[in-house]
């Protein structure tokens, strides 16, 4: 007897790393109970939307893209950050199928299952022990907890996702070595406050490897910094506690690389952020954490704009800038999020000083990342291999996040293989990115 065609699902993922995490969860879950995945909306039993809801932009590209799948295929299931607020989308959209809440997983699945359902045959359904990943091979997003427990004015995060739920140090590890196992060369961990892991969990200790380790941020950092692959840490918040990451960083155990949200560094735009305010002694760590690991690369996201910034918050913030010498920045324009206690805080900044506050930034600060690219100049640095072309490749240095940051463009005199990690002498830089040859791997 012939068997059926298993059910077609299409999947859209939109937003940050976190989100994306999400995705990669629901879309194992689905192939390991026979489905199938498409990229193509039509001809699809159905469609998955996993929306970001953080800014007005971002509402905006999640509701056009229900909107196409709904064009497209006409049975479409929302999940993600916009379906913490499902009369948003339905108000639109009345006739998609379902609309769960972020890490809404078993929801999302017994939609599905009510739309397309699909028995599952284990002698035909195969699923790798990592399961599917939406990033390369040789890279993975590794998320360490769920929600947050700070209240900044400007964010809805927590409306969203919830406060701060930990995973158990044992739980992310037994994860991280599957994909190590499967290949990965570089963990980015991520989380909404990745120094905050464990708080929730009074720092309670799970047993890996033969021996207890605590759900602190440290302490899961050197473990990670075991299984011989990078290990790059994002959304750090400047917790005291994170002075003990940086000798790991020196001895080689996670790449000596911080992604540090400071968002401003005016004492009364900080305060009006609820923010840490203390942006004197924050200058005095950098140069402690660069006295102790002298490769350290810094990147932060800045908003400009916020209610009520003056023209001497501005400037604060260029000076800040000028000595912190950071080596990557992103920058926002402030945009007013429904729900954000923040929109009612101050006066609304016009949208033309906001745009040309952000270039000014921008044009401030790619003088400073070109001078800081200018160091790395005959150095040899380790190169991890993205893509290849007929005559160069494009990979990254440990000072280079994937999509946020610059790119090291390498020759080679052998062909490079995605995944691969080569030294490189750099022999140019410019603004954001690095040139060299590759000369040993």
């Amino acid at each position: 007897m012939a068997q059926s065609r298993a059910p077609r699902v299409s999947f859209v993922s939109l937003g940050c790393p976190k989100a994306l995490v999400d995705s990669e969860r629901i879309i194992t879950r689905l192939r390991a109970e026979g489905y199938e995945l498409t990229r193509q909306h039509a001809g699809a039993d159905l469609a998955i939307v996993n929306t970001c809801g953080f800014l007005d932009s971002a509402q905006a590209e999640s509701l056009a893209a229900i909107g196409s799948a709904l064009s497209e295929n006409g049975k479409v299931i929302v999940t993600g950050c916009m379906g913490a607020e499902p009369e948003t989308i339905t108000a639109r959209y009345p006739d998609v199928l379902a609309v769960t809440g972020p890490q809404q997983y078993e929801s999302v699945l017994e939609a599905v299952h009510r739309v397309a359902p699909a028995p599952h045959d284990p002698f035909l359904d195969l699923m790798p022990p990592e399961g599917i990943k939406l990033t390369p091979r040789h890279y993975a997003y590794l998320k360490i907890s769920e929600g947050c427990n700070n209240r900044c004015t400007f964010c809805i995060i927590p409306q969203l996702r919830g406060d701060l739920v930990s995973r158990l140090a044992s739980d992310v590890l037994g994860e991280a070595e599957r994909l190590v196992a499967a290949g990965v060369k570089e963990l980015l961990v991520i989380s909404q406050d990745t120094s905050a892991y464990g708080i929730d969990l009074k720092y309670v200790a799970s047993p890996w490897k033969g021996r207890e380790v605590p759900a602190k941020f440290v302490a899961l950092a050197g473990a990670l910094g075991e299984l011989g692959v990078w290990i790059r840490l994002h959304y750090v918040y400047p917790y005291p506690h994170v002075d003990a990451v940086i000798p790991l960083m020196a001895e080689g155990k996670a790449l000596p690389y911080l992604d540090v949200p400071f968002q401003h560094a005016s004492p009364d735009v900080l305060k009006r952020m609820k923010r840490p305010a203390a942006q004197e002694e924050t200058l005095e760590r950098i140069r402690k954490w660069r006295a102790i690991c002298p490769d350290l690369t810094i990147r932060s996201t800045f908003i400009v704009g916020f209610p009520g910034e003056t023209e001497a918050d501005f400037g604060f913030l260029l000076d800040w800038l000028t000595q912190a010498e950071l080596d990557r920045v992103g920058c926002f324009r402030y945009e007013p999020v429904k729900g954000a206690t923040a929109n009612d805080l101050a006066a609304a900044v016009p949208a033309e000083v906001k745009e040309e506050r952000w270039h000014r930034l921008m044009a401030h600060q790619q003088k400073i990342s070109t001078r800081r690219l200018k160091r790395k100049l005959g150095t040899r640095q380790q190169v991890i291999i993205d893509a290849v072309g007929p005559t160069m490749a494009k990979g990254r240095s440990k000072g280079d996040a994937p999509e946020i940051d610059g790119t090291v463009y390498v020759k080679s005199h052998r062909p490079l293989r995605v995944g691969e990690i080569a030294t490189v002498k750099i022999e140019r830089t410019d603004d954001y990115d690095l040139h060299g040859t590759a000369v040993g791997f």
